[in-house]
């Protein structure tokens, strides 16, 4: 059956970055174009995974759930599918704001407002995953649909990011989690990920947040 515990790591992923974000649009001085451009690069990006991940859900597991999980199915996918519309809501305001300010650097708070609330509902829905769907999922979901979340995400995803959301989600990750997401992968990505990932976001972070080893999830 699906082991879970890889979008436990996504999840740790998305809360450290989706919570740093508004605070680093914050400390953008009105008109620095350059730092806004790293900033909103970087806001842009997170938009598309995230925008990718909820799709996938949506797509492929809420479909299974729904069809073998019984009575705790059809209490929570309901909730859990109800939670994206309000984060994909809020993911439409931020993509509206993010373009001009990433331009101008002007706006800023408004556009730190709408990651807030982006923040806020997405870690509300993820809790709810992490204790009700994800247990579920484990029972009834086999190894290869799992697998097919993943995919969805990878064959959407442009090719040049790879490495450095894979090195996100490493950053926190467990070892035993990494080494089993990698054993399904080429054997080139088996050998080049484990080094290349985390010295492409340690670089990342390093001009993102002005330190290779940024706040981690729990701490924020």
């Amino acid at each position: 059956m699906a082991d879970v515990r890889d979008m436990f790591m996504v999840h740790t992923m998305m809360r450290r970055e989706f919570g740093l974000l508004p605070q680093l649009v914050r400390e953008v001085t009105a008109g620095d174009t350059h730092r806004s451009t790293v900033v909103g690069r970087h806001a842009a990006l997170m938009c598309v995974v995230l925008h990718l991940h909820h799709e996938g859900e949506d797509l492929i597991l809420w479909p299974l759930l729904l069809e073998r999980g019984g009575a705790q199915a059809s209490i929570f996918v309901p909730k859990v599918e109800d939670q994206h519309h309000g984060i994909e809501a809020a993911l439409e305001e931020v993509k509206e704001l993010l373009p001009a300010w990433t331009a101008t650097a002007h706006n800023g708070e408004r556009l730190a407002e709408a990651f807030e609330v982006l923040r806020d509902r997405l870690q509300e829905h993820m809790a709810v995953e992490e204790e009700e769907i994800l247990p579920l999922a484990a029972k009834v979901v086999t190894a290869a649909e799992w697998a097919q979340l993943g995919e969805h995400s990878l064959s959407n995803s442009p090719k040049k990011d790879l490495p450095l959301v894979f090195g996100m989600g490493m950053y926190e990750g467990d070892p035993d989690v990494v080494k089993e997401v990698l054993s399904h992968a080429p054997p080139a990505a088996r050998l080049i990920m484990p080094l290349l990932a985390p010295r492409l976001y340690a670089r990342h972070a390093k001009r993102l947040y002005g330190t290779a080893t940024p706040p981690r999830a729990g701490r924020l």
